[in-house]
């Protein structure tokens, strides 16, 4: 068999994303990028023994850039009348659309139960859409989808898949307002992943997650990304009691000065993906390829009543201002079913969660906030994975 050229391998994805209107320019790794340094197994003061990540770019086997839909009041779930269809809006969940998808569903389904009159039409087949048609189907409802594309190639399938109800939710100003609803839907969607563990392909586990600091973590200003407003933090002021607590270590391998380790809900997206969408189907749900382009489409659906699970989507959809892009872009590594634990390194802006189907790497700039630019920058992936293998090549050997 001929060797893979990683030069044609990187440009023939190009073609692959362009063909999937992602507007993807790859370009060649830059040549010179020396592979990680790696350590040997290490210990967290006894207590947790760390295998290596091997981060270096040659190990990058997919790369993604996403605009996350963030609205400052907080997701938009609640009814319109458009013509004659009753169209139930849930959509702008920022970065929690995954974690609140199951209680954000329920709300949805609950308003859009009495006029449904047997059966429900979902537009959108990502992580809110899913949900949202099995929570119907499993009221009683009929559900089709309908959705211009299907997993994998939805903006949430490149999602980095940890459990964070809060993160770009709303905003400091409108959060009073959302709190309750907001926690409604955190326990609801808590309650439902943990039903979810164990199953066949690990679509929800837990793991361990290190936060790396230069500063002590009480220093807050040091970190609020300074171009972006004020969010509440809701986790820790409303449901501290439904996962374990943060702890501080004073001995671990990290060269970081402060380092905090806490368990993590991790959502392996392909597995769990296709959990959601067996589930579905066995239930008798029905998909069909249709896009939407303005509000006049809902009226050609045949069902009488609609929820509308089109997320960012949803910006021109409905030319709804109210939605801010938030880019991200994430890359991952070569599987490696050792890795049990993840890394977020703010100052270093990078991030590591161990899934199943790759190590994700998430680059973090703040940059990321207003920016609607979804064309690849395969450069800022590799500088994310090499900040990773300087974070590595600082881990300290022990005793594993």
């Amino acid at each position: 068999m001929k060797p893979m050229n990683r030069r044609h391998f990187l440009q023939g994805s190009a073609s692959l994303l362009s063909a999937a209107g992602l507007g993807s320019v790859m370009a060649a790794e830059p040549a010179g990028v020396a592979p990680a340094r790696v350590p040997g197994a290490v210990a967290d003061g006894g207590t947790q023994t760390l295998a290596p990540i091997l981060a270096s770019a040659d190990r990058i086997i997919e790369m993604n850039v996403c605009t996350r839909p963030f609205r400052p009041q907080g997701p938009r779930i609640e009814p319109e009348r458009m013509g004659r269809k009753t169209v139930v809006h849930n959509y702008g969940h920022g970065g929690s659309g995954w974690s609140l998808s199951w209680g954000s569903g329920a709300l949805a389904v609950a308003m859009a139960q009495d006029s449904a009159r047997g059966n429900l039409a979902v537009v959108g087949c990502g992580a809110i859409g899913l949900t949202t048609a099995l929570q119907a189907q499993r009221a009683g409802l009929e559900v089709t989808i309908y959705a211009r594309e299907r997993p994998p190639l939805v903006r949430s399938a490149w999602a980095t898949g940890a459990w964070t109800p809060d993160s770009r939710i709303c905003t400091a100003e409108f959060a009073p307002q959302f709190a309750e609803r907001w926690e409604t839907m955190a326990r609801y969607s808590f309650r439902r992943f943990q039903a979810l563990l164990g199953l066949p392909g690990y679509p929800i586990e837990w793991q361990p997650m290190y936060t790396l600091s230069d500063t002590p973590f009480d220093a807050e200003s040091a970190h609020q990304e300074s171009r972006e407003p004020e969010y509440p933090d809701f986790t820790r002021e409303l449901i501290p009691d439904l996962t374990p607590r943060s702890v501080d270590l004073s001995v671990h391998p990290f060269g970081a000065a402060h380092v905090r380790r806490r368990p993590l809900m991790l959502f392996n997206i392909s597995a769990y993906t296709d959990h959601l969408l067996r589930d579905f189907l066995l239930l008798g749900g029905k998909l069909v390829t249709l896009e939407l382009t303005d509000r006049s489409d809902f009226n050609a659906l045949d069902e009488r009543t609609i929820v509308n699970c089109t997320g960012w989507g949803a910006r021109a959809l409905l030319e709804d201002d109210s939605l801010v892009p938030v880019r991200g872009q994430t890359c991952k590594l070569i599987p490696q079913p050792e890795v049990n634990y993840g890394i977020t390194y703010g100052d270093r802006e990078v991030a590591v969660y161990p899934r199943r189907d790759g190590l994700l790497v998430q680059a973090q700039a703040d940059t990321d906030y207003g920016n609607d630019t979804e064309t690849l920058d395969p450069a800022e992936s590799i500088a994310a994975v090499e900040r990773l293998a300087g974070i590595v090549n600082e881990m300290q050997v022990g005793d594993a």
